[in-house]
């Protein structure tokens, strides 16, 4: 949209900028056969800030099929997470490893 200013002649133009939103990314947990269904539920409700109802749902998403997704999150937040996920895993002596994947 172009307005003239009459104290200068000039001609000024606005600019509109699109924003673009983050992509977004999946932190997976994956399943082992050695971190227990209690610490798994525990990392759920700590990091990722999940009710109780939802970390026992994703635990045993994770324990039946493999993997479960924690959350979605930027790429920072999802990395966040992801190193205090396995820093928490090797402090409790825990095999758990997480990963994260571009969502669709």
């Amino acid at each position: 949209m172009s307005e003239h200013d009459e104290s200068d002649g000039q001609v000024r133009t606005e600019r509109k900028t699109r924003v673009r939103k983050p992509r977004m990314y999946r932190v997976i947990l994956h399943n082992d056969d050695y971190t227990t269904m209690d610490f798994v539920i525990w990392v759920l409700k700590g990091v990722f800030h999940r009710s109780d109802a939802e970390a026992v749902h994703i635990m045993l998403k994770v324990h039946h099929t493999g993997q479960g997704v924690a959350g979605v999150y930027t790429r920072e937040l999802a990395e966040t997470r992801i190193d205090r996920v396995h820093e928490l895993a090797r402090q409790n002596q825990h095999p758990l490893r997480c990963s994260m994947e571009p969502e669709r």
